[in-house]
This record gives structure tokens, sequence and C-alpha cells, in this order.
């Protein structure tokens, strides 16, 4: 695979989200719930089985799962929450994509364009940054642990795209195919370090690393605020944690 590597940002990211799993799982549930609204059968609904997989991989008991179900599938009272996604650039040109889930549009708009304004960003025209991305399932394993080798035989055979060792084994795959591949390297035995459906940047941007740094902080604010879910971005790491991405 040609390109950067994924690990150091969802390695950042999800360091970030392990030191604050009470929001962790906040964010979770409410995927959960809004995933439920097309059916509480996980398996009869790809994307509430998404939700259920990122769920366990957080450890978060299964009768929180079972009430954030039924809570999105209307067998209990619960909120309503509504799906947005904000468009952005960061200082030098770092594309933002922000996606949310929130039971007050008004109060989500508004925090967001208040980060971004203190952190110089901007709001993009609708499209402008989408295009940007790709989206791709990404399982990535301890290359301690593992070789590409012995991944690349299992991977491939499912479905995989792509397989690239960045000292973690990062396994890239279509997200129609990335169950079928995630459940073949689990049935081998091999444990994963992430397991996720992303949104990949096509091409990354390297900036001096005070900028960078600046970036990161506007992303992590974005990031605390309950009603956002996912922050991608196309901000070459390396030059923060001297990681050839």
């Amino acid at each position: 695979m040609s390109g950067h590597s994924k690990w150091a940002t969802i390695k950042r990211k999800k360091g970030a989200l392990d030191a604050k799993r009470g929001a962790v799982f906040t964010k979770i549930i409410k995927e959960i719930m809004v995933s439920a609204r097309s059916g509480s059968s996980i398996e009869g609904n790809a994307r509430l089985r998404m939700a259920v997989l990122k769920a366990k991989a957080a450890n978060m008991p299964k009768e929180n799962i079972d009430r954030a179900i039924k809570k999105g599938a209307g067998e209990m009272e619960g909120q309503e929450f509504v799906e947005l996604t904000y468009e952005a650039y960061a200082p030098g040109g770092v594309a933002l994509l922000v996606e949310t889930l929130t039971d007050n549009k008004n109060r989500t708009a508004a925090d967001v364009r208040m980060i971004l304004t203190k952190g110089n960003g901007q709001l993009a025209t609708v499209g402008s940054v989408t295009r940007l991305f790709d989206r791709k399932g990404l399982i990535v394993l301890d290359g301690e642990k593992t070789t590409e080798d012995a991944v690349m035989e299992i991977a491939l055979d499912a479905g995989a795209e792509d397989i690239v060792d960045n000292g973690n084994i990062e396994v890239t795959t279509a997200p129609s195919d990335f169950e079928k591949v995630l459940e073949a390297i689990n049935k081998a035995g091999l444990a994963t370090e992430m397991a996720e459906v992303s949104l990949i940047p096509q091409a990354r941007v390297v900036l001096e690393k005070d900028i960078a740094e600046k970036i990161i902080g506007l992303i992590d604010r974005l990031e605390e605020n309950d009603d956002v879910q996912n922050v991608y971005h196309n901000l070459d790491l390396s030059i923060l944690d001297g990681e050839e991405e």
C-alpha cells in the first residue's frame, strides 16, 4: 500500500478516548441508538452490527448495549438524535470532516462554529472536503505478535484490498468486506488493535510542527464535544510523533 500509515492517526485518537471512557461509552450508545432505528436485529442491520462491534471493543457491558438497542428501536423511552456532518478547513489547508449526533441542531452548529473560529478554522462548502476522503474498512494488528505474511494469507483470501507493515500490520478493505475480513482474522486467533470503517484521506498535508500542534489542539477540542462522534482529517502526523506515516 502506498501513502501514509493510518495507525498513527487512530492510535492518537484511541489513546485520547481511552482516557475518557465515560465519554466513549456515551458516543457509542448514541451510535447504537441511531443504528437501531432501522431494526433491532443485529443479523439484519449491518450498521447496528458495526456499532455493537465498536462497543464490545471498548469493553462496554452487554446490558448497556442491549438497553441502547431497545431505546433506538423504540422499545424503551429514549432521546431522538439527528446526524449532521460539518465540512471545514483548519489552518494550512487541512481538511476536517466532523460527524455529529445531536438532539439539538442549533446547539451543535453553534458549538462547532465556535470551536473552529477559536482554532482559526472555517466551515467549507458542501462536498469540498468529502471528496478528499475514501470510506474504507481498517483493521490493525500488533506487528510484534504477528507478521505481514501470516495476516496476508488470511485477509486476502477473505477479500481484503491491501495489507501493509508499518510496525503494525494494517489491513484495508472495502466497507462491504470489512466484517468478512475481520471475522476471518478473528477466527484465525489473531488479536486486533483496532477495527473500524473509517474515512481515509487520499493524501495528507505536511506542515511545520508548531502549526500541526495547533491543528491537533483544534481536533481535540472538537472531539471533546459531547455531540461530536468522529473527526477525520488529512494532516500528516509524522512531524509530531517521529513515526513515518
